[in-house]
């Protein structure tokens, strides 16, 4: 089965569980909630957020916040979701016009760390990732992150190496996706020095794997 084929049923499955807002003065409401949230799991944590200090630091109702976020899983949801469709979008940028194995190398390897500078800078993305274990739908949608990045991998391989089977291609991008994740978490969970040094040993290991180096 393939990435794109085994992507459908995950995407099916998933709904954000919330609403979204179809006007520009709600759609600038959510923004400010959103915010708030943000800097609250900064100073905190998701575990310790509460919905009415949500509201009153975005300066909403609380009925306002609940029209939008009925609780606090879905503005978990609603941030992370922001987050994967960011780093699809940078992604995507970055490995389009790749067209031999150094521009892969290169453009790979900033990527990750771009990525893992982000989960060093940025403690939501850390307390929402880390809390993918524990709820079903963000490990759907991480998986689904997974399958979509690694299809911007599978268009550069497949130029790279038209005569490859494409599912083989589209496994090992997958892998290596999926297996970033793991590397970067586990980086993040050590002092600075030794997740450097993961960091870099996960990008010699994908790009023996990728490049055959």
């Amino acid at each position: 089965m393939d990435g794109k084929t085994a992507a459908k049923p995950d995407q099916a499955a998933m709904a954000s569980p919330r609403r979204a807002p179809s006007q520009q003065r709600s759609r600038e409401r959510v923004e400010r909630m959103l915010a708030a949230a943000s800097a609250l799991i900064a100073e905190q944590g998701s575990d310790a957020m509460r919905m009415g200090e949500v509201a009153e630091r975005a300066g909403v109702s609380i009925g306002s916040l609940y029209q939008f976020f009925p609780d606090k899983r879905a503005i978990v949801w609603a941030l992370a979701e922001r987050y994967t469709a960011e780093s699809q979008a940078c992604i995507a940028a970055a490995l389009k016009d790749v067209g031999d194995a150094e521009g892969l190398k290169r453009a790979f390897s900033e990527l990750v760390d771009i990525y893992y500078r982000l989960f060093l800078a940025e403690p939501v993305m850390r307390d929402i990732w880390s809390g993918t274990q524990a709820d079903k739908a963000l490990r759907e949608l991480e998986l689904a992150d997974s399958r979509a990045n690694a299809e911007f991998l599978v268009a550069v391989l497949k130029r790279l190496r038209p005569a490859a089977d494409p599912v083989q291609l589209e496994t090992t991008a997958f892998l290596v996706w999926q297996m970033g994740e793991a590397a970067v978490r586990l980086a993040i969970s050590v002092d600075r020095q030794e997740g450097d040094r993961l960091v870099a040993a996960y990008k010699r290991m994908a790009l023996r794997e990728l490049v055959g180096e």
